[in-house]
């Protein structure tokens, strides 16, 4: 059985809105790392449709990137995307699956299926799965960013405290850190 790993830039104020976050020439290859090193990836349907809307552009070349954003998209579009979503039935994107029904079921059978571990990149999903005790670990990349704003990370609570064990720290060199924890 794999580990369910949530994954997910975070600013100083716990804002998780995607474009706070600093993306450059060091956090891409980051996140194409942990990406490469996962047997697939998660999300919530806002999220999916949010990387759908641009990454695949990305991949095929239609969008100018950077050569590390170019290599984060093509990455992309081999892994395998699960998507948790009671309302699209449809996902044409390269290598997208669909997680209907049971929440705890569905994405325990993914967990159980597949042994490199699922990367969860989604923070409203991200609460749901922790009420169900299925995220296994925590990858935050801390962005030295006050927001000010929402949405922030775990916004509509949880039913405890959850606690972490430290794993690992890592400085990068434009100020974010990344922080590894796993479930106590």
């Amino acid at each position: 059985m794999g580990l369910l790993t949530f994954c997910l830039n975070l600013t100083l104020d716990g804002c998780v809105d995607h474009q706070e976050g600093i993306a450059d020439d060091e956090t891409h290859p980051f996140f194409t790392r942990l990406m490469d090193e996962a047997g697939a990836m998660l999300w919530g349907r806002v999220s999916y449709e949010m990387m759908e809307s641009h990454w695949p552009a990305v991949a095929r070349g239609e969008v100018a990137a950077p050569p590390a954003q170019r290599e984060w998209a093509v990455m992309l579009e081999t892994k395998p995307k699960y998507v948790v979503s009671s309302t699209r039935q449809e996902f044409p994107w390269t290598n997208s699956f669909r997680i209907a029904g049971d929440l705890r079921a569905g994405v325990q059978q993914l967990k159980d299926a597949t042994p490199d571990g699922v990367l969860l990149g989604s923070g409203m999903l991200a609460t749901a799965l922790d009420r169900l005790d299925l995220i296994d670990e925590y990858v935050f990349l801390l962005h030295p960013r006050i927001a000010g704003h929402g949405p922030t990370l775990y916004q509509s609570g949880l039913l405890a405290t959850r606690r972490l064990d430290l794993i690992s720290t890592r400085p990068m060199a434009n100020g974010a850190v990344v922080m590894h924890y796993r479930r106590a």
